[in-house]
């Protein structure tokens, strides 16, 4: 499956490695300067690097992805003798999807769009190097009739879940089904329902969190509550706590590697399971809701959640799963509201807490 535009490619890898930037399969470049040069740092690099352009080396710039002797440059600086430069960036694109016996859980199919439930560690569309081992990899292994609108590298996507999330998810199989249906999310008219177990217990069970959402000042691959004359865009999310529960015994709750995690507060020690709808779509939006509300979600250890521990289980991954959506079919004009159950790994879970006393 051919991809018609690596510019446009190139330039969203890009933006993933700012935003999954822990993730990220990238390219490592180092060269050492010769001698000084009239050029600047763009035009050098785009001799280096054949694959980019120039727009794309300056985007790898802007976000601070190439160094001279350690530091961040702008595009505009000339090197100089013995001058290291270093450089990340997005590796060389393949030309083509490699068809994959990747399962897919099937909710929902016809003619016109499938549903299915997205299982946990699964990216949705090759990027960043990742070539294999996606939704899309699995897509084109099922069938050969998507939309075409996303171009051929997301061949139906619609829309995307976190790599760690599972649940529900729309795939477009012809150009009318994906605008048809890409119109309802731009207008906000589909209704997404959202389970999730978090550290402790609201004091309001149900409440409106209305704050803006953008990408966190110090780390590159969160998200943060920002004002908007800071770059935040507005975020609505609503929560209602379905249930309550006690801390296990002999629970061990452990922190991520990650240097800049270990500065989270430490969480509650209850729990809860919680019906979470949004009424936008930003990055990361409900995880970064409950964690700035003081409730992280349980394993989701880079907004302040830990790792679930017992003696016979342990849960790492972010507890949240799309469990319903309800749409306006595209073709018919009929109102579905289609379920993705549960996860095991979710489920058992939510098994080994204890029910709080009311």
């Amino acid at each position: 499956m051919t991809q018609p535009n690596k510019a446009s490619q190139l330039n969203d890898e890009i933006d993933a490695i700012q935003v999954d930037g822990d993730q990220a399969d990238v390219a490592h470049f180092q060269w050492r300067i010769s001698k000084n040069l009239t050029r600047r740092i763009d035009q050098y690099l785009v001799d280096r690097v054949g694959y980019l352009s120039r727009n794309s080396v300056q985007r790898v710039i802007d976000n601070g992805l190439v160094k001279v002797n350690g530091r961040v440059v702008k595009a505009s600086y000339r090197p100089r003798e013995n001058d290291m430069v270093e450089m990340v960036a997005p590796p060389q694109p393949v030309n083509e999807i490699a068809p994959e016996p990747i399962p897919l859980d099937i909710i929902f199919e016809d003619e016109h769009l499938i549903a299915l439930n997205k299982q946990a560690d699964l990216i949705i569309h090759p990027a960043r190097g990742r070539w294999s081992g996606t939704l899309v990899n699995g897509l084109v292994h099922y069938g050969n009739k998507w939309s075409t609108i996303n171009g051929n590298w997301r061949p139906g996507i619609l829309h995307r879940l976190d790599r760690n999330t599972t649940g529900i998810m729309l795939v477009a199989k012809s150009d009318e089904a994906h605008w048809r249906v890409a119109r309802q999310f731009e207008e906000r008219t589909i209704k997404k329902t959202y389970m999730a177990v978090c550290h402790g217990v609201p004091e309001l069970l149900s409440d409106v969190i209305d704050m803006p959402i953008g990408k966190d000042r110090y780390i590159r691959e969160k998200q943060a509550v920002r004002k908007e004359s800071s770059g935040g865009k507005p975020a609505v999310t609503v929560y209602e706590v379905q249930k309550i529960f006690n801390a296990p015994d002999q629970l061990r709750l452990t922190n991520s590697q990650h240097a800049h995690d270990q500065k989270n507060p430490a969480p509650a020690q209850r729990f809860c399971l919680v019906k979470l709808s949004p009424k936008t779509g930003r990055t990361h939006q409900l995880r970064v809701h409950m964690s700035y509300k003081g409730f992280p979600l349980v394993g989701d250890t880079i907004y302040g959640g830990r790792v679930f521990e017992l003696a016979d289980f342990r849960f790492e991954r972010q507890a949240l799963h799309a469990y319903e959506i309800s749409f306006t079919h595209p073709i018919t004009n009929q109102t579905l509201t289609l379920q993705a159950p549960l996860p095991p790994d979710m489920q058992q879970l939510i098994d080994r807490l204890p029910v709080a006393s009311p």
